[in-house]
């Protein structure tokens, strides 16, 4: 049973169990799965997955209270997340919800530090996930609710996403700050089918920071453009022939949509954040700093930082824990950023998605020794590069003046 004991960040959404084969390649070889073709791996590991767990233990493990919530089935799989859950704290477990009919949701993940992940899904349990599984008592006391991957979830996106807007419109009338993260539609799905710009004209009213990855927001809301970049881009990578004109352009229609605050995650070029020009739109984020001018019609891109690079599961997910931490411990989007993209640093040195997050503190130490931060080579046309803040500033941001 869950307790009355408010805490600040609140995550529901997927929750999975990830199974990770090990898988030794030679950094010059491509590996592929080939009917009839045998492929050797090493022994199997098991770690919590989907956007609760990765995204809430991360903010566990940064020192943020956080509550989960989540569904899992009454099965071993199940009984394995919660076992993880409760390795991090006895807390995590008590919003997830165990089903006897159906099975835990499951992902095999192929993950090697010289490829793309490749995964293996099954929604399970997933398939009966609705507004009526959020406990909204749970709310009371909270600065935060962040919901992950109901591409995943069909009552979120089906009927035009009413449940997932129904879920939103609650947290709002709660006065809390709304995050919300995506993922991939798989094309075998009626998630790929979805018109998801419907869908997000429903429900990005009601959000204050809206944050899926580039092949995401370009699958959703440009089908035909994402189509064209993946047949011209080599071997499908889409990140390269990025560049700032182009992120703008999807920000802005997002914005246009009504969420308060786009940020684009961008793989290991970074993360890019655009805010709205409307401070009353902005008025959630008084929850955290005195003032929104500075929040105000902004355009920024905060670079990765360097890192040796293990596996990139959970990376995302990592990187919204970090922004969501930032918005707690921090009064400037610059200094947010630079948090966001921190966790994710951390998350990739590691195969999992959550056991390379320190402390807060010891993030904070780290970046304060002078991290050194990557180079990108997204063209961005206009954009300046801010030393001071380790940050490059869009043409259409209000506070580049001086910074050239």
């Amino acid at each position: 049973m869950a307790t009355n004991v408010a805490v600040d960040v609140i995550v529901a959404g997927n929750v999975c169990l990830d199974l990770f084969p090990s898988v030794q390649q030679d950094s010059q070889k491509e590996w592929t799965i080939i009917p009839g073709r045998l492929l050797q791996v090493g022994p199997v590991t098991t770690a919590t997955g989907g956007a609760v767990p990765n995204t809430g233990i991360a903010l566990h493990r940064l020192g943020i209270s956080t509550r989960l919530i989540g569904k899992v089935g009454d099965d071993w799989f199940g009984q394995r997340v919660l076992d993880l859950l409760q390795q991090q704290s006895p807390r995590l477990v008590e919003d997830i919800i165990v089903s006897s009919e159906y099975p835990t949701s499951y992902t095999i993940v192929i993950s090697s530090p010289h490829l793309d992940r490749i995964f293996f899904h099954c929604s399970g349990v997933y398939d009966t996930f609705d507004s009526s599984d959020i406990p909204y008592a749970s709310f009371q006391g909270a600065k935060i609710f962040h919901l992950g991957y109901p591409p995943l979830i069909q009552s979120l996106y089906l009927n035009e996403g009413k449940e997932l807007e129904k879920i939103f419109c609650e947290a709002k009338k709660q006065n809390l700050f709304t995050s919300l993260d995506m993922a991939m539609p798989d094309p075998s799905t009626p998630a790929a089918h979805t018109d998801w710009s419907v869908v997000l004209q429903h429900v990005l009213p009601y959000v204050d920071l809206f944050i899926p990855s580039l092949e995401e927001i370009l699958f959703m809301i440009e089908p035909e453009q994402f189509q064209k970049m993946k047949a011209d881009s080599e071997y499908g990578d889409l990140l390269p022939s990025v560049d700032g004109t182009l992120i703008e352009q999807l920000s802005r229609k997002l914005l246009h949509m009504g969420a308060a605050m786009v940020a684009i995650k961008l793989g290991e070029h970074g993360l890019y954040v655009r805010t709205s020009s409307d401070p009353s739109r902005l008025s959630a984020l008084r929850l955290f700093v005195p003032s929104v001018h500075d929040w105000t019609d902004r355009e920024l891109l905060a670079p990765c930082y360097e890192v040796k690079v293990m596996g990139t599961t959970g990376a995302g997910d990592c990187t919204i824990a970090g922004f969501l931490a930032g918005l707690i411990h921090c009064n400037r989007l610059e200094q947010v950023l630079s948090c966001a993209t921190a966790v994710g640093a951390c998350c990739v040195e590691q195969t999992d998605a959550t056991s390379g997050i320190p402390s807060w503190a010891e993030v904070q130490a780290r970046i304060m020794r002078g991290w050194k931060k990557r180079g990108t080579c997204l063209h961005l046309p206009e954009w300046i590069w801010d030393e001071e803040q380790k940050v490059w500033i869009g043409p259409h941001d209000p506070l580049r003046k001086g910074k050239r």
